[in-house]
């Protein structure tokens, strides 16, 4: 079976995970990562996102960070740091969220989900001005109108909160 036809089995899984619930989810990712040898960064990588996914945040950060260790590379290295990020944001490691977004590069097609991410973790983190200006920027290049004001309110508010 080539890795192609293990990745489309995984996302037929997740596809239909709203329909079959958590406690199947779980059971069906992790059949699949049972498929794959022990160091495979791939089947580490599922079997963080479905802890994660089931509420499992503690096992899923174990899981991410031996992805990584393993060599997980795109496109599911961009989605571990975001995806990790919010776990840590959720067992209250905002710090080490906020070190593991800065690892992603500018110009990654998940850059706007990291500033999300990143407003998210420093909202919990007790910094609401710098996380609604990092969401602000975020949000400027899309809209249709106001992008200068915005890109400028944006800094002004994070000038104030330093």
């Amino acid at each position: 079976m080539t890795n192609h036809d293990w990745a489309s089995r995984v996302a037929e899984v997740w596809d239909s995970a709203d329909e079959i619930g958590d406690n199947i989810l779980l059971e069906r990712i992790d059949a699949l990562v049972a498929e794959r040898p022990a160091d495979d960064p791939e089947a580490a990588f599922e079997a963080a996102s479905v802890r994660d996914s089931v509420g499992m945040e503690a096992e899923a950060a174990v899981e991410y960070q031996r992805a990584l260790d393993l060599g997980l590379e795109e496109p599911n290295r961009g989605r571990t740091f975001i995806q990790y990020a919010s776990t840590l944001r959720n067992l209250g490691r905002y710090d080490e969220g906020l070190a593991l977004l800065d690892r992603l590069e500018p110009d990654n097609e998940l850059a706007d989900a990291a500033s999300a991410t990143r407003a998210l973790i420093l909202v919990s983190a007790g910094r609401p001005v710098e996380g609604a200006a990092i969401a602000i920027a975020a949000l400027a290049p899309h809209l249709p109108r106001y992008q200068r004001s915005m890109r400028n309110y944006a800094a002004e508010l994070l000038e104030g909160a330093k």
